[in-house]
């Protein structure tokens, strides 16, 4: 009887652990912040974001800024704007990319200016099967005019 116990335990808690780690599944690559001037006081923060299943990206934190929201530029007319989002959907098993011109995280009211090579710690947090799930990540600063790559960034944009 005990026996059969103990090897019931490691099946259970395997099983346990799939079903948390398929819920909890975004992977985030490619994290980067722009570099910034001493009275610069906001930047953007980009990324690649892939949800295993459905998800929604509904908050960021950082202790390097006071505020830390996630934005989409957008042209309007003939205007460029940018929104802060209440949410960024994230489709089962897509790329979403957080790109220099599209949508990104804004961190504002910067506590110290941001130097290539330095890192920003931040906390994406997602809602994703009914469950909030918060993941750290630390994007490394680019210099201050860093971009995407050209096809990337202007996409069909000729200049």
């Amino acid at each position: 009887m005990q026996a059969r116990f103990l090897a019931a335990v490691p099946a259970a808690l395997f099983a346990a652990l799939c079903s948390t780690a398929a819920l909890a599944q975004v992977d985030v690559s490619n994290a980067w912040a722009r570099g910034t001037v001493p009275a610069q006081t906001a930047t953007g923060v980009f990324m690649t974001l892939h949800a295993h299943t459905p998800a929604k990206l509904v908050g960021v934190s950082t202790p390097a800024a006071a505020t830390a929201e996630v934005h989409e530029m957008k042209m309007d007319g003939n205007v460029m704007r940018m929104r802060a989002l209440g949410a960024l959907d994230l489709p089962a098993m897509q790329d979403v990319e957080l790109k220099p011109g599209g949508y990104h995280v804004m961190l504002m009211g910067l506590k110290a200016p941001l130097k290539k090579g330095d890192k920003v710690a931040l906390t994406l947090k997602f809602e994703q099967g009914g469950k909030m799930v918060e993941q750290k990540v630390d994007a490394e600063v680019r210099d201050l005019g860093a971009a995407a790559p050209a096809a990337v960034a202007h996409g069909d944009h000729k200049h």
